[in-house]
């Protein structure tokens, strides 16, 4: 039993060291096997801040705030209407005529009202200066001399009132033919030919169409970055384009006012854009989205979108240590301004950041440098194989095939992120 016992112990001890050994020879083996990791060619960028443009677009509503309603300003019978529903008038056509005849006839008799207050102001000041010149020779009485004077000073009150009373007579003339106070699409009227229609009476409605006009909200941030720049240049050099659904062009425009204040409710800011729409494609009304070109955001750190991958700890970028090495660092995103990503928080001006696309890189993976020209959506291109042209705008929550977004992270990505 005792001998059974030791050469089993003997054999459990031989069957160990023989497992040490083994596994000691793979440990040196190893290295010989594996060798270093060759660098692998990145491009990388030093962070310095900068002005980033964006890429916005805000929804909103057409509107043509130069609408008219026109509307009677005499009563009488409407005797023509000198237009078709739909066309497209000019500021000062003749539109409808309420009774021309009847109001010419007042003017004329206010002409005459006129004539004959002028014939009695003439009388008036004959007399008043005859009996001026008796006076100095003491022929008539001061009485009468003052009368003479009174007179003349009716007589000039009656002028006044007749001319008065013709301005108003021709002003009603002018009422009587309705023209347009400005250039546009007419609509349909609202009163028939033939009809008695009275001071206030509505019309039709005439609403332009070039130009026409948008007002949309901005978010603060966006606003306070806008109204930085109005302070180098005018609202009017901020050029606006229009995007229509269904129409390839944009119409091009630009901003005409910034608000300048918040509102309490929507925590936004107000601002309005005139866009020009010589050929009438689009109407009041429609819903659009509103883009600003050169809005920016300043002093900002940025790295190609494509850069930024997903990590344990959240979105990270690989920053190169004096080794050339590559380090993971946790960053907090801000907008996305077209192929730009910009970061708010984790990195530091000066810092070098791989900016290729990280798939295949690890922490502690050796870079090889290489220079980067600035053109992010270039370099997006490349590693995507998509046009320049189209959109490049790839958030880190997006994923990549083989990119370090999509891969699950190693303790020591852990170590580096936190």
């Amino acid at each position: 039993m005792n001998t059974t016992l030791r050469r089993s112990r003997a054999g459990l001890l031989a069957l160990a060291a023989g497992l040490l050994l083994s596994a000691c020879g793979q440990e040196e083996a190893a290295p010989q096997q594996g060798g270093e990791t060759p660098p692998q060619p990145k491009p990388v960028t030093t962070l310095a801040p900068q002005d980033i443009p964006l890429d916005k677009s805000y929804p909103a509503q057409l509107r043509s705030d130069t609408e008219v309603t026109l509307v009677a300003r005499v009563t009488g019978v409407l005797e023509q209407r000198l237009f078709e529903p739909g066309d497209i008038v000019e500021k000062g056509d003749s539109l409808y005529a309420i009774e021309p005849d009847l109001y010419q006839a007042t003017v004329s008799q206010r002409e005459a009202d006129l004539a004959s207050a002028q014939a009695e102001l003439e009388r008036a000041r004959r007399d008043a200066n005859r009996f001026q010149e008796l006076l100095r020779q003491n022929s008539v009485s001061r009485q009468q001399a003052d009368q003479a004077q009174a007179d003349l000073n009716v007589a000039r009150a009656s002028v006044a009132q007749a001319e008065a009373a013709l301005a108003s007579a021709r002003i009603d003339l002018d009422y009587a033919d309705v023209t347009a106070p400005v250039s546009g699409a007419i609509g349909l009227s609202e009163v028939n030919v033939g009809n008695l229609v009275s001071a206030g009476t509505e019309l039709a409605t005439i609403t332009p169409v070039d130009p026409l006009e948008v007002r949309f909200q901005l978010p603060q941030q966006d606003a306070f970055t806008l109204r930085r720049q109005l302070g180098e240049q005018a609202p009017g050099e901020i050029a606006a384009s229009l995007a229509l659904p269904g129409v390839d062009e944009a119409l091009e425009g630009r901003l005409e006012f910034l608000g300048s204040r918040v509102d309490e409710r929507t925590s936004t800011v107000q601002a309005k854009a005139t866009f020009d729409n010589p050929e009438g494609e689009v109407l009041p009304g429609q819903f659009v989205r509103v883009r600003l070109e050169g809005l920016k955001r300043f002093d900002v750190l940025a790295v190609p979108s494509i850069a930024v991958g997903q990590g344990l700890m959240g979105p990270q970028v690989f920053v190169l240590d004096e080794d050339d090495v590559a380090r993971a660092r946790t960053v907090d995103l801000g907008e996305l301004a077209g192929p730009w990503q910009i970061l708010t928080s984790g990195v530091e001006p000066g810092d070098r950041v791989m900016v290729g696309d990280p798939a295949g890189v690890q922490p502690g993976t050796p870079i090889a440098p290489q220079p980067f020209d600035g053109d992010a959506r270039a370099l997006i291109a490349q590693a995507t194989g998509q046009s320049q042209d189209q959109p490049s705008g790839q958030g880190p929550a997006q994923g990549r095939d083989g990119a370090a977004g999509s891969e699950r992270a190693s303790p020591a990505e852990e170590d580096a992120a936190e």
